[in-house]
C-alpha cells in the first residue's frame, strides 16, 4: 500500500538526517504522534503535509516518491 511505502521512505531518509522523530516532527511544526503514524503508513497524509515533510527533509517531492 502506498501510505506503507511513503512512511518508510520518509523514515528511511529522516534517520539519514540523524533526527529523532520527535526532533523532526518540531522542526517541521508538526505533532510527532500523527509525524508517526505517517512513517508507520497509517495515515493518508495531504499534499500539504508530504511538502512539508519534503522541506524538512531537504528533498523535492519528486524526490520523496523516488521507488514507490
Amino acid at each position: 500500500m502506498i501510505t506503507q511505502e511513503l512512511g518508510i521512505r520518509i523514515k528511511e531518509l529522516r534517520q539519514r538526517t540523524g533526527l529523532s522523530q520527535e526532533k523532526f516532527a518540531l522542526k517541521i511544526e508538526m505533532d510527532r504522534t500523527y509525524f508517526a503514524s505517517v512513517e508507520a503508513g497509517r495515515r493518508n497524509i495531504s499534499i500539504c503535509n508530504i511538502k512539508k515533510i519534503a522541506d524538512g527533509l531537504g528533498v523535492t517531492l519528486s524526490e520523496l516518491f523516488v521507488g514507490l
